[in-house]
C-alpha cells in the first residue's frame, strides 16, 4: 500500500500530545487523513499543544483516553505510553492495529532512513553522523528521538535524501514494517528494567530495530559488545561492525592509535588524540559512525574533519564553565548506570557526583568499580536517594540534598580548585522534571548563578 492508502480519509487516533503525537497529528492531516489526538493529561499543562491543534482544526482530547480512539481505523501511540496502558490493551483486544510513532512515520520518508538505537550514546552518534552526511554535501535530515520527530521530518525526505533518527525501545516495541535502510546497535546493557521487566525482554526490543531487514540492508553492531546476540537477533542484514581494538574483521577499528576504516582496502581516518569529543565511548561512537558513512561513500578526510571540530551534544559530558577554579560538567542525558560509569571514566578524578532522580532498576554498585580513587563524594537527589545511599554509601560519603539547585552549592561547598562537579543522574528525570534536557538546564542555570551570585564571589575569595 502507498502512504496515501494508508492514510488517507483514514481515522486515525493519536495517544499523546507531546512532540511526536502533535507531529504525527500534522503528518496525517497533511495527507488527508482524520487524526484525533487524545492525552491523558490536564488541558491546563498543554497550552501550546492545544493552540497548534486549534491552529490546523485538529480535534483531540484532554484528560484521558475515550471510547473516540477505539472508533478510529489504527492508533499512533507515543513512546512514553506502556503497552500495559488499558487504552492500548482495550485497542488490541478490539483488534485495532497500534503502530509506533516512527512506523507511522516511515511510511511517509522517501529517502534512506538510518536508525541508531543502543543503551547509550545514540544521541552522539546520531548527531555525529548527521554531520558527516551533511559535510559530505548529501541531503540530511536528523530526528527521531531527539530533536525533531521522525513524523516532522519525514515527509520532507526526498528519495535522494538520508533520514538519520534515533530510536527507542519504546518506538520499537510497536512497529510493524519498519524497516531501515541502515540499522545500528550501539551497545546493550541494563535499563529501563522497570518498563520491560527483564533486561533479556529490553534486548529483544532492541532487536527489532533490524526484524524487517533483508540482505540488501545493512545492520552495524559493536564487536566489543557480549551482549550483542545474533542467534536472537535472526538478522538477514549485511553485518558491519566496529570494535576499539585491532581487529580487520570490523569495519572500523583502531591500530597504532589511529582510527582504521576498511571498505575496498584499509584508509587511516584521523588520530584518536585528535577527535573532539572525550573518552572511550565517544570513540566507539566515532568508529560507528565512521563504518555507516564509509558505507554510504564518504571519503575519510570528510570524516576527519568532522570528527576534529564536532564538541558533542548538550547535556552529555557537556563542560559548563568552571568557578573558583572548579569544573562543572552536565551529563544530565545520563538516565542509566552505564552512562554514569562512561561519565566517570571519562573525568579527571576529583569528582563529586551529583546522581538521582527517579530509579529504573540500575545496580547503582557498578559505579563503585570505576569510581575508586575519582569520586570524592555524591549528592543523591529524586526518588532514588536512598538506593543509591545503600548501593554506594559504604563506597563513598553520600549526602541527600532536595533540590538539584542546593546540590550543586552543598558540591560546590566540598569541592577544591581542580576538582569536577559532574551532574550524571544515572536515573529518569520525571520525578522532578519534565525531561532530562530541563534536569540539565536547571544545573546550568544554578551553576551559572553561583558564578554570579555574592557568595559564590566569596567563596571565591576563600579559596
Amino acid at each position: 500500500m502507498t502512504v496515501e492508502e494508508k492514510i488517507k480519509g483514514r481515522k486515525i487516533g493519536i495517544i499523546g500530545m507531546a512532540r511526536s503525537g502533535i507531529a504525527a497529528a500534522l503528518l496525517a492531516d497533511s495527507f488527508a487523513g482524520h487524526p484525533f489526538v487524545s492525552d491523558s493529561r490536564d488541558q491546563s499543562h498543554l497550552t501550546s499543544e492545544v493552540t497548534r491543534l486549534q491552529q490546523a482544526n485538529i480535534p483531540f482530547e484532554t484528560g484521558g483516553h475515550s471510547d473516540k480512539l477505539l472508533k478510529c481505523d489504527y492508533l499512533v501511540t507515543s513512546p512514553g505510553v506502556p503497552l500495559t496502558a488499558d487504552i492500548i490493551k482495550n485497542a488490541n483486544k478490539r483488534g485495532i492495529p497500534v503502530f509506533s510513532e516512527i512506523e507511522f512515520a516511515s511510511w511517509a520518508c522517501k529517502g534512506k532512513v538510518i536508525a541508531i538505537t543502543g543503551s547509550n550514546g545514540k544521541t552522539t552518534t546520531t548527531t555525529l553522523m548527521g554531520e558527516i552526511f551533511a559535510s559530505a554535501g548529501l541531503k540530511t535530515f536528523v530526528g527521531g528521538n531527539i530533536g525533531l520527530p521522525f513524523s516532522e521530518i519525514a515527509g520532507q525526505v526526498p528519495k535522494d535524501g538520508y533520514a538519520i533518527i534515533e530510536v527507542s525501545n519504546f518506538q520499537l516495541e510497536t512497529i510493524a514494517d519498519f524497516k531501515p535502510d541502515t540499522a545500528m546497535i550501539l551497545n546493550l546493557t541494563p535499563d529501563h528494567l522497570d518498563r520491560h521487566g527483564t533486561f533479556e525482554n529490553y534486548k529483544k526490543a532492541k532487536y527489532r530495530i533490524t526484524e524487517n531487514q533483508t540482505k540488501q540492508n545493512c545492520l552495524v553492531l559493536n564487536l566489543d559488545d557480549p551482549e550483542i546476540d545474533l542467534v536472537t537477533m535472526k538478522s538477514k542484514a549485511e553485518l558491519k561492525y566496529f570494535t576499539l581494538n585491532d581487529d580487520t574483521a570490523a569495519n572500523a577499528y583502531v591500530r597504532d592509535n589511529q582510527m582504521i576504516v576498511r571498505n575496498f582496502g584499509e584508509h587511516q581516518v584521523i588520530g584518536i588524540d585528535k577527535i573532539m569529543i572525550p573518552g572511550p565511548h565517544n570513540l566507539q561512537n566515532a568508529l560507528a559512525a565512521a563504518v555507516v558513512a564509509t558505507h554510504y561513500g564518504i571519503k575519510p578526510e570528510v570524516i576527519a574533519t568532522v570528527l576534529q571540530k564536532f564538541p558533542g551534544v548538550e547535556h552529555r559530558i557537556e563542560q559548563v564553565t568552571k568557578v573558583a577554579g572548579i569544573n562543572f560538567v552536565n551529563d544530565s542525558k545520563a538516565t542509566n548506570v552505564d552512562s554514569v560509569c562512561f561519565a566517570v571514566r571519562s573525568v579527571e578524578k576529583g569528582i563529586y557526583l551529583i546522581a538521582g532522580g527517579r530509579d529504573k532498576g540500575g545496580d547503582f554498585t557498578r559505579i563503585a568499580e570505576y569510581g575508586k580513587g575519582k569520586i570524592k563524594g555524591i549528592i543523591a537527589i529524586g526518588e532514588a536517594k536512598q538506593i543509591i545511599f545503600d548501593h554506594l554509601g559504604q563506597s563513598f560519603p553520600v549526602q541527600f540534598s532536595d533540590s538539584l539547585e542546593n546540590a550543586v552549592n552543598t558540591a560546590f561547598e566540598m569541592a577544591i580548585p581542580g576538582d569536577t562537579v559532574l551532574l550524571s543522574p544515572g536515573c529518569a528525570s520525571f520525578d522532578m522534571f519534565d525531561n532530562f534536557e530541563q534536569r540539565g538546564r536547571v544545573f546550568k542555570e544554578a551553576v551559572q548563578q553561583l558564578k554570579k551570585s555574592k557568595n559564590g564571589n566569596e567563596s571565591l575569595a576563600q579559596k
